[in-house]
């Protein structure tokens, strides 16, 4: 896990933003992760994708869910498609193609027809 330490702010006015990093702490939760790969770009990256993608997950939006099943349905929706209906650009194919998970290009009919 990568912590972030942030420094006080001297602005009296409160900030949509946090206040400046000044260092970071890691600390091993489970594994023998290597230290030096240890970052917070992947998953930053992801929640990225997904508040460009659902409108449920952009702030101050009144897209939201109301019943949590309702958003892990979404969520799930998601990343069905991301990972076997969007060919990526650095890839050229889909990640569950990439992984071996199937040798094809998933279409939503596809996804639909797992809903049957």
């Amino acid at each position: 896990m990568l912590i972030k330490l942030y420094g006080t702010s001297d602005d009296t006015e409160k900030r949509y933003s946090p206040a400046r990093c000044i260092g970071t702490e890691k600390v091993r939760i489970k594994g023998k992760p290597n230290n030096k790969d240890v970052s917070t770009s992947y998953v930053e990256r992801q929640n990225l994708t997904m508040r460009m993608s659902m409108r449920r997950f952009t702030r101050l939006t009144n897209a939201f869910s109301k019943k949590v099943e309702n958003l892990g349905h979404a969520v799930a929706l998601h990343f069905m498609y991301y990972n076997f209906c969007r060919i990526h650009q650095t890839l050229r194919v889909t990640p569950a193609m990439e992984a071996g998970v199937t040798d094809r290009l998933w279409e939503i009919e596809d996804i639909l027809a797992l809903l049957a």
